[in-house]
């Protein structure tokens, strides 16, 4: 069989497998758009986001809603675009700036990838937001989905996007019963995916499919009765809406035992900086002893200050126990007083008013500290 032959015989088996894909989906793929749009029509949400077209608002608004509440992200939205109106203002800016500004919203590797990749989009592409998926593809902190909901939303192009409630709505619609986060199923969603969007108005139907998950196909218990592709779904025919997508072994919690040590000097106290990179990159904090599983912390806190050379007044205040994406924080909070100021000069860190704190980009335990510290003075006071 010659070339010619065998490139046409490739042509009509991948042919014939698109038509067997064709068959295999149990309605007519244009079914969804028409219905999603329709509904969207009547109760799309009002959000900050979908007043623009500005892909730099609308990347931001994208990143900032990764695994974080539509009601959490908008005041950090509003604030973000009052202090960085636009892209250029954001590569300008320094990264103490960008974090300060992110503090409280958590995942802050966003924040970071968020600046790198505004300087990168300045530098490489002069400026101008990129409106291709391969470019978009080239900039830290952008997958995928991002890249495609970029797309469509700023730009109306017909790309596929499979955030968390896409994807929600996906498993159902086709009543997906294995796990929903395997290679498998990825490969599988975003077929599905693909296959769905439409090439008239993307825009629209990236918004309505991603209201849906949010607003009726919900986890847990969705509102099926109110659904537009309530017909369509499979999941709904087999009694399967409020089991899917199936739900992961829980993961063992591991916790963490540690000191906040609070060394205090008049008004002020010594804060720490933590790393740029990994976990909490760039955010403040007290200096923090680990506290071994065979010790307490008082005897951790007395070692550390032994072997800092500060034989001074401690003072325990209370217990903090948070919840970080990975682990549980169990931390003691102990005030240090020292009367001379150089005596804590040697340790890393600075000084900062107390009144200042508020300010500076703590995080979460921390703050709660601070907090603790600031009620135990105004008692002393």
């Amino acid at each position: 069989m010659g070339r010619e032959a065998r490139s046409a015989k490739k042509n009509r088996t991948t042919a014939a497998r698109g038509k067997s894909n064709l068959a295999e989906l149990p309605f007519a793929p244009e079914e969804v758009p028409r219905r999603l749009l329709t509904w969207y029509g009547v109760h799309g949400r009002d959000l900050p986001w979908r007043k623009t077209r500005d892909p730099y608002r609308i990347w931001l608004s994208e990143v900032m809603l990764q695994q974080t509440t539509v009601a959490a992200v908008i005041p950090y939205y509003e604030r973000f675009l009052q202090r960085f109106p636009r892209l250029p203002d954001l590569a300008a800016a320094s990264l103490d700036d960008v974090i300060q500004l992110w503090a409280g919203l958590g995942y802050y590797s966003r924040a970071r990838n968020l600046h790198q990749a505004a300087r990168q989009i300045v530098s490489a592409f002069a400026g101008r937001f990129p409106n291709q998926f391969d470019d978009l593809m080239t900039l830290p902190g952008i997958g995928r989905s991002t890249a495609g909901a970029i797309l469509s939303l700023a730009f109306d192009q017909p790309v596929p996007i499979l955030d968390g409630n896409v994807r929600r709505v996906l498993v159902r619609l086709f009543a997906w019963e294995e796990n929903p986060r395997s290679s498998r199923a990825e490969k599988q969603l975003w077929s599905w995916a693909e296959r769905l969007t439409p090439v008239e108005r993307p825009h629209d139907y990236a918004q309505a499919i991603m209201d849906l998950g949010a607003t009726l196909c919900t986890p847990g218990t969705p509102n099926c009765s109110l659904c537009p592709l309530d017909s369509l779904c499979v999941a709904r025919q087999r009694g399967l809406s409020e089991l899917l997508p199936q739900k992961p072994q829980k993961k063992v919690v591991p916790v963490r035992h540690q000191a906040a040590l609070l060394i205090s000097f008049e008004k002020t106290l010594r804060v720490v900086q933590r790393p740029p990179e990994g976990l909490l990159g760039g955010l403040w904090e007290f200096p923090v002893v680990s506290v071994p599983e065979d010790s307490s912390a008082g005897q951790a806190v007395c070692s550390w200050l032994d072997s800092a050379g500060l034989q001074q007044k401690v003072e325990f205040i209370g217990e903090i126990r948070h919840i970080y994406s990975h682990f549980r924080l169990t931390l003691e909070v102990y005030v240090v007083t020292v009367t001379d100021q150089d005596a804590a000069t040697h340790l890393s860190g600075r000084w900062c008013p107390v009144d200042d704190l508020p300010a500076l980009p703590l995080h979460g335990a921390h703050l709660k500290a601070l907090q603790l510290y600031r009620q135990r003075s105004s008692v002393d006071d």
